[in-house]
This record gives C-alpha cells, sequence and structure tokens, in this order.
C-alpha cells in the first residue's frame, strides 16, 4: 500500500490494543514453549483471531486516509457503506483518484449529482434501475450509475470471487481508484485497491 498521512483516533487506538494484545498472545506461547505438557493449539486460535480482527481494523482506519483526500464527502460514503452492509443490499462503489477511469469502465447511466449517504443507498435498492453494476464518484459528485468494470481473474483460495468483487479487484489492477464492495450475501463490506481486496469494519 501507498504511503497515507491520517489521523482518526479511535481506529488508530484500536489498532494499536490489538497490536498489544497479539504481542501478549505471542509472549503467552513463549512461554508455554518453557513448560513441558504446555500445549499451544489455543493460543495459535487466538493469535488467529486477533490477526484478523487486526487487518478489518486496519482496513478500515486505512479506507478513510485514501478516500479523505479525493472526497470531502468521504463521511457519507461511509455511512451508505454501513447501512447497505446492515440489510445486505449489494454495492459497488468507484472512487476515482488520479487516473482517468473513461477508457476502462464501460459507462452507465449519467447522475451528476451531489454525493449525499441517502442518494447512494436509493441507487443500490434491490429491484432499482440502477443497482446493478458500479457507482463512479469523482470529487464530491456522483458522475454515473450502472456503469460495468473489467473482471479480474483472480481466485481467493479455492473459492472463486462473485462478480462484484471480481470487478472491484479488476479495475483496481489497471488503476488507481479505489474500490467499495458491499456483498448482499453475506451483508460484508470490503475495498480494492492495487489489486488486493480487504475488508472493512461495516457495522
Amino acid at each position: 500500500m501507498e504511503h497515507v498521512n491520517c489521523d482518526t483516533s479511535l481506529l488508530k487506538q484500536e489498532l494499536r490494543e490489538e497490536l498489544v494484545a497479539i504481542s501478549k498472545a505471542m509472549e503467552e506461547s513463549i512461554d508455554a514453549l518453557a513448560h513441558e505438557g504446555g500445549c499451544l493449539l489455543g493460543t495459535f486460535e487466538k493469535i488467529r483471531g486477533r490477526f484478523n480482527r487486526l487487518e478489518t481494523v486496519a482496513a478500515s482506519f486505512y479506507l478513510q486516509c485514501y478516500l479523505a483526500p479525493y472526497t470531502e464527502k468521504y463521511v457519507d460514503v461511509s455511512v451508505a457503506v454501513q447501512h447497505l452492509a446492515e440489510k445486505r443490499q449489494g454495492a459497488l462503489i468507484v472512487i476515482e483518484r488520479t487516473d482517468s477511469l473513461g477508457t476502462l469502465l464501460q459507462a452507465g447511466i449519467p447522475i451528476g449529482a451531489l454525493l449525499s449517504h441517502s442518494l447512494l443507498e436509493s441507487i443500490f435498492f434491490p429491484g432499482g434501475p440502477l443497482h446493478d453494476g458500479a457507482v463512479l464518484v469523482r470529487q464530491n459528485q456522483i458522475i454515473s450509475a450502472a456503469n460495468v468494470l473489467p473482471l479480474s481473474q483472480v481466485v481467493v483460495g479455492e473459492k472463486k470471487l462473485g462478480t462484484r468483487h471480481r470487478a472491484a479487484i479488476g479495475l483496481s489492477e489497471v488503476s488507481d481508484a479505489l474500490i467499495i464492495v458491499v456483498s448482499e450475501e453475506t451483508g460484508k463490506a470490503s475495498f480494492a485497491l492495487q489489486g488486493h481486496l480487504y475488508p472493512i469494519i461495516s457495522q
């Protein structure tokens, strides 16, 4: 990931707490090795859970850092993602950064409206005419909806990703755009950047 300068105090504090907890669990593992009959399996499970939580908190922290320089409406984006995740409404939101995306996506329906969380949520209302495809955000404007993104061929483990996730990663592989995706199956939210997908806290 690129270097960012960001101050999000609550998430920073939570990151610090998770790192301290992981450090403590690692020390417990070292101590267990010193005692005959000590078993590390339970400690490994604890550490694995902490690392998963740490990744999610870190991704949420950096999402705000990456959004803030490119849209003053990053709070609206975060609120919309939280609401969409809670309702398990699938969504795909592209935040244009320095790379022009005109030639990288198949243009959808022009919107040309000031970004707000309520407008974003209404676009992805199930069964609505614009809910399929991606919303394109440039600075503080929703430029268009129902855009079609290039699909990645990436496979995570043995499970092939769904179309929204493949589209998010696909565009991030060929541009510096940040793409947020909400799964309608699980309600989990993630963002794609530079070809990688990161889970974020949505509830």
